[in-house]
């Protein structure tokens, strides 16, 4: 009787121990699962729903309203938000184990006629050039001497030498800076395309003085007393330095503020991503080799990199340039 009572409290034990263990698997599982999607999608996938929710429709939902909801929004929407729209409830559905709505036949040919019909160019940030910075940076100048300009002059230059994103250059910390003779390593511990974490590093060399991003970055640190967490940060009004990091839609306010003192006619279309476009099309301009411009954004597909360097070369790398020089030999041979 005894054993019976021992053997019947050694299993309730190991079945507790086992339920146990299952809740903590349980609980690693979910916090994989959430790390196996940035914050950023999870919150476009959120708004998505939320939309469609706010339309009219439910999950789980079907083909047939799904058709109804991209026909009414076809003419509000831009063709690629309402695919978005359509992967997030795609997902939902995948999550739930509930078959997938978005991929029959019908709504796939729907949303293929909403391209073809509503789609329109993908609007880019405006590429800044070396003459677009020197601009700046005259302008920058020109203002009176505080924690604003120096702030910004920083900003400025390490964003572009570093081709840096909004999202990169707002969470950059003194602890992540590693001071060189030759200049200063910014390392990325998390970046959009590092989401395993596995690290980047962006080296900015110095340079000439008067427009050296390493001299600026260290200027503006010592000038603010800046020794630990966000290196960039708000300054207001009376020029006060606030103790946290800028957010990321500050840096495109701030190059807007600065090229409509620059009287600069594309302000509309500045934003961070200016700085990207800005450093890999310059570069290719100057020739600078292909893994070099890669290198130094952090780029992981070179279909991207390519893309950026013929933009750079579109000019210079014409079949109308020759075309046009033979022609001028032509043009004098006959006495024009």
């Amino acid at each position: 009787m005894e054993l019976k009572q021992a053997e019947s409290a050694s299993l309730k034990n190991e079945a507790t121990q086992t339920a146990s263990l299952m809740d903590n698997s349980q609980t690693a599982l979910q916090l994989y699962i959430t790390a196996g999607t940035s914050d950023n999608t999870r919150k476009a996938y959120r708004s998505a729903i939320r939309q469609f929710e706010k339309w009219g429709g439910r999950l789980p939902t079907d083909s047939s309203v799904l058709v109804r909801y991209l026909i009414e929004r076809a003419g509000q929407l831009n063709p690629r938000t309402l695919a978005l729209h359509l992967t997030a409830i795609s997902q939902w559905h995948h999550l739930q184990l509930i078959p997938d709505p978005s991929r029959t036949p019908l709504v796939r040919k729907t949303m293929d006629g909403i391209r073809r019909t509503h789609g329109k160019p993908k609007s880019k940030a405006k590429a800044l050039r070396l003459e677009h910075l020197v601009s700046m940076l005259s302008t920058l100048h020109a203002l009176p001497d505080g924690n604003k300009k120096a702030r910004d002059r920083a900003l400025l230059l390490v964003g572009f030498f570093g081709a840096f994103r909004r999202s990169e250059l707002v969470a950059i910390t003194v602890e992540d800076l590693s001071w060189e003779q030759e200049g200063v390593l910014i390392s990325l511990p998390k970046s959009k395309t590092d989401q395993e974490l596995a690290g980047l590093t962006r080296a900015l060399p110095y340079g000439n003085e008067s427009i050296c991003p390493v001299k600026a970055l260290r200027d503006w640190l010592n000038r603010a007393g800046i020794t630990q967490g966000a290196v960039f940060k708000p300054v207001n009004r009376w020029d006060q330095i606030q103790d946290k990091s800028l957010s990321p839609g500050a840096i495109n306010g701030f190059l807007k503020d600065l090229g409509d003192k620059c009287l600069f006619d594309f302000v509309p279309e500045l934003s961070s991503h200016s700085f990207r476009r800005g450093l890999s099309t310059s570069a290719a301009r100057e020739r600078v080799d292909f893994a070099l411009i890669k290198k130094q954004g952090g780029w992981k597909s070179d279909g991207t990199v390519r893309g950026y360097i013929e933009e750079g070369q579109q000019f210079t790398e014409n079949a109308s340039l020759t075309l046009m020089d033979k022609m001028a030999v032509l043009w004098h041979q006959h006495g024009k």
